[in-house]
């Protein structure tokens, strides 16, 4: 008898064309499958608990996918991390519950995003924080992200860019929803906040599902609050009028990890 698997992993995704696959493009998800076939001569396509974009990164990724083959869930973890190349880690590897599926059997998930404000950013970090030493009202900040908590219609905050149209396709045939399954674009913010670590601006959120390009935009719209051009009184404003062009820029992938998906 087969199984079914869960897998966690961590990504750096400055090289990838984002989770999802793509034709003669690098993919996390097409590594992986790749890499599941060469170890076990089985073809399947892992779903992923949600779909990261290009550049952006991941803590603790999780997918799930069937097999065929008996095989120890720790000899798979390692056939894995010895096929797959060093940017993709498999962390664990278990055996679950026919009916978990990693996108619509997650219940929340975090992100993070890393801002770094020194003068002169590390090359060693370059490829994982937005660099950004502009004057920022840190107050405004802090109180920018509290407006986001609860439940809201994110459509200022949802990508408007070419390849939406794309993505509902594949959503509507079951191909892989941003977040596990939801409809329309009302979500549910647990937590959302900035905090200083030394020379890092971390912004952390937490919700019960993420728009594309969510978090980026709210990071974007946030830190032009910070630097005076937006106030904070009118976030409810653009919240309200459900209209991508009300709110800020979208931030750089780079400064983007999943942190953790929660079942």
């Amino acid at each position: 008898m087969g199984a079914n698997w869960k897998i966690t992993l961590a990504y750096d995704g400055t090289d990838f064309r984002g989770w999802q696959v793509q034709p003669d493009l690098p993919t996390v998800q097409g590594l992986l499958a790749d890499a599941i076939e060469r170890i076990t001569g089985e073809r399947v396509l892992p779903q992923g608990s949600g779909r990261t974009d290009a550049g952006v990164h991941a803590l603790a990724q999780v997918a799930s996918f069937p097999l065929a083959a008996p095989i120890p869930p720790e000899n798979l973890r390692r056939a894995l991390n010895r096929t797959l190349p060093a940017a993709i880690r498999i962390l664990e590897a278990e055996s679950v519950t026919p009916d978990f599926h990693a996108r619509h059997s997650a219940q929340s998930k975090w992100y993070e995003y890393r801002i770094y404000r020194g003068e002169l950013c590390p090359p060693w970090i370059a490829r994982y924080v937005y660099a950004l030493n502009w004057p920022l009202e840190i107050d405004a900040l802090h109180e920018s992200a509290e407006v986001f908590v609860g439940e809201h219609d994110f459509s200022s905050f949802a990508a408007t860019d070419p390849d939406v149209a794309q993505r509902a396709t594949e959503d509507a045939a079951g191909q892989g929803e941003d977040d596990n399954g939801r409809e329309g674009n009302v979500r549910e913010i647990y937590a959302s906040s900035w905090s200083a670590e030394g020379e890092l601006l971390i912004y952390r959120v937490h919700g019960n599902g993420f728009l594309h390009h969510m978090v980026r935009n709210l990071v974007g719209t946030m830190l032009d609050v910070g630097r005076g051009q937006i106030c904070v009184g009118d976030l409810p404003g653009i919240l309200a009028v459900r209209e991508r062009s009300a709110a800020g820029p979208t931030a750089p992938a780079r400064g983007l990890f999943l942190l953790r998906v929660n079942y």
